[in-house]
């Protein structure tokens, strides 16, 4: 019975905190505290708001991938929109063509069998020939205003771009997206629209400008645009140097050439523009002076309205207004190629592009090898002079 008595003391000091031995108190101290930390951290919540958190996340992409998608998709059916538009006003420039010179020829043979003192009814036909010269003098002065080849060009330039653009917003949809990247793309789709407008009238853009500038239809760029590259990405000072050198040839030698030639050409076609009007209202004023004073008048009305015929077809033929458009768009494309370089030598190096990536797209663009766009870097060395460059930095136009 003692010692029944015993081990049931032994067991019941076991199970009394205040008895335990002083030794253990740190471990009475662990216990007592742990409701504490159960009731600080629960692991029902914890999970709860890291699950709603990714849930957030996931919709905000999800959210950013549709906004894309619909930009992507306003850019393909702007894309088809200007390639209708463009096959439009190609016809209307061969339809326009061949209808002045119809017109043209047709009255300067009126003009010219009048003139033939057997014929009786030499009257009627100048008065019918006055009238299509100056039909055709009327015609002119409209097509020259608006030039159909120039428009053309505009819409097949604008159809490109705006699929380029399709295919470069349908490649950020993804997880990495954000926001800017939307406002991004917005801005490009307007920038293009008013760079090449849909409308004829009003809106159109001028076809004699006092001063040739490049054409822009990219956005300015801006920093938050641009998504943080990663540090030490291989800018070193050769690379610098070859995108100087580049740079510089840009500036002194491409871009400054074809505004050169568009203001040539432009020049042309104000010439061209002015003299075809003017010789069809010779013709027609000859055709209508011969109408009751003898053979002698129609001669003018003929001669006035072949060289008019001549003059059409030397501008809308040659499509003089569709070449001064390409070294403005030539223009501008070496312009854009400047501005990508300025930015990326302007900014910090981890708020540049990886320079391998960035260098084949500079090479592919200019149309040369790797090997010919380091050998630029050269240029840029102040001992070279602007008139001493004679090699242009691109070959693809």
């Amino acid at each position: 019975m003692a010692a029944l008595q015993t081990q049931c003391l032994l067991r019941t000091s076991c199970f009394i905190p205040s008895q335990l031995p002083p030794c253990r108190g740190r471990w009475r101290a662990s216990l007592q505290s742990l409701p504490k930390l159960q009731s600080l951290i629960p692991f029902e919540e914890l999970t709860m708001q890291t699950g709603q958190s990714t849930i957030k996340r996931n919709k905000n992409n999800s959210l950013i991938t549709a906004k894309l998608l619909a930009i992507a998709e306003a850019a393909a059916d702007r894309a088809e929109m200007h390639a209708i538009i463009g096959e439009q006003r190609n016809n209307w420039n061969h339809l326009f063509l061949h209808s002045i010179n119809s017109i043209n020829l047709t009255a300067s043979l009126m003009a010219a069998i009048a003139s033939i003192p057997e014929i009786a009814a030499s009257q009627p036909l100048n008065l019918s020939s006055a009238v299509l010269f100056t039909s055709a003098a009327g015609l002119m002065l409209l097509v020259n205003k608006i030039q159909p080849s120039q428009l053309a060009e505009e819409q097949r330039n604008a159809a490109r771009l705006f699929k380029q653009l399709e295919r470069s917003i349908r490649s950020l949809g993804g997880s990495t997206s954000s926001e800017s990247d939307v406002e991004e793309a917005m801005e490009k789709v307007l920038a293009l629209q008013k760079a090449y407008p849909l409308p004829l009238l009003p809106g159109m853009l001028e076809k004699f400008p006092k001063v040739v500038e490049p054409t822009k239809w990219w956005p300015k760029q801006r920093k938050t645009q641009r998504k943080q590259g990663v540090a030490g990405n291989g800018w070193s000072s050769e690379m610098e140097k070859e995108m100087m050198g580049v740079l510089r040839v840009l500036k002194s030698k491409d871009k400054e050439q074809y505004v050169r030639l568009g203001q040539l050409v432009l020049s042309i076609n104000k010439f061209l523009s002015f003299a075809g009007p003017l010789l069809a209202g010779v013709a027609a004023v000859g055709a209508a002076s011969s109408i009751g004073g003898g053979a002698h008048g129609s001669w003018p009305a003929v001669v006035g309205g072949a060289l008019a015929a001549v003059v059409n077809t030397m501008e809308h033929g040659g499509q003089v207004g569709m070449v001064f458009e390409l070294f403005r768009n030539c223009a501008g494309f070496y312009r854009r190629l400047e501005e990508e370089i300025e930015y990326n030598l302007g900014e910090e190096e981890e708020m540049r592009e990886q320079e391998e990536v960035f260098e084949v797209k500079m090479a592919l663009q200019l149309g040369r090898s790797l090997s010919e766009l380091r050998r630029m870097g050269s240029y840029s060395s102040p001992s070279y002079e602007d008139e001493v460059i004679e090699e242009f930095a691109g070959k693809l136009f």
